[in-house]
């Protein structure tokens, strides 16, 4: 359970980081979400074989990590534990895709090892633009934005439930599991079955707690609506940062940049 609750705390320090005060931070979470999902359609409306086009999309992540004061290290190692699963979508690509596409000096390279690049690129940067995202709006915010942008208020609800009782489940795995632990003298008592009785009893305490959970948000007036501790609006800050992105990015999935500079770069010398 130690994994479990080092992801937990990741969710929260996500959740924190979504607190801060930059100007990322006070656009309106709409101008966001919109700007993310441009970025995640033109990234992955590529061709399998495209790679150096989608290196320049890197621009994306790293303008809102620094203006919007993010850690780098702990983003990057959160894109690192989801690219082994990308990993495994294209492993056998190299296999079965044989033919071979470029040269690197004496090196062949196939379209296999390409269309694997490609893939665990383009996981890397819609996972990156996605956590980014979620460290400068937070997700009820980004719940209430799809809500405003004409998703069913019993969908957007149930996405945030699904987020919330996600720390549920985890904090209540983890005192099973502690207690499991703590009545298991010198390794016994910790075999398959134990973990087959964990996950029920796992089961029944969080359905409880959420019944518990349930009733006090009835108590104190839940009526399915979003209740944001600051108010937002669209405005001209919110439509440059959607126009000028969604420009960027229409741009650079019509021309390849990484080509274009490359030419120009190599044209300087004889």
């Amino acid at each position: 359970m130690a994994s479990i609750e080092g992801a937990l705390l990741d969710l929260k320090r996500l959740e924190r980081l979504a607190s801060g005060d930059t100007a990322l931070h006070r656009l309106d979470p709409r101008a966001k979400v919109l700007a993310t999902l441009v970025f995640v359609v033109s990234v992955i409306s590529f061709d399998r074989y495209q790679l150096s086009a989608l290196v320049p999309y890197f621009i994306f992540p790293a303008f809102i990590i620094g203006i919007g004061d993010l850690p780098a290290g702990f983003i990057a190692r959160k894109i690192a534990l989801l690219c082994p699963f990308a990993l495994l979508v294209g492993i056998f690509n190299p296999v079965f895709d044989t033919a071979v596409l470029a040269r690197l000096g004496p090196l062949d390279i196939s379209g296999g090892w390409i269309s694997l690049a490609s893939i665990v690129v383009r996981s890397a940067l819609t996972v990156g633009a996605a956590i980014v995202l979620i460290a400068v709006t937070g997700f009820p915010a980004i719940c209430g934005a799809l809500e405003r942008l004409g998703l069913p208020r019993v969908f957007a609800v149930q996405l945030l439930f699904l987020y919330r009782y996600i720390f549920v489940l985890a904090e209540e795995g983890g005192r099973a599991s502690r207690a499991r632990d703590l009545r298991s003298f010198g390794g016994k008592g910790l075999g398959m079955r134990s973990h087959a009785n964990l996950l029920g009893t796992l089961l029944l305490r969080t359905w409880m707690r959420a019944e518990r959970i349930h009733m006090a948000m009835l108590a104190r007036g839940f009526a399915g609506d979003f209740q944001v501790r600051q108010q937002f609006s669209f405005g001209r800050a919110e439509l440059l940062y959607l126009l000028g992105w969604s420009g960027l990015f229409l741009a650079l999935r019509l021309n390849n940049a990484t080509r274009l500079l490359g030419s120009l770069v190599t044209g300087w010398f004889p």
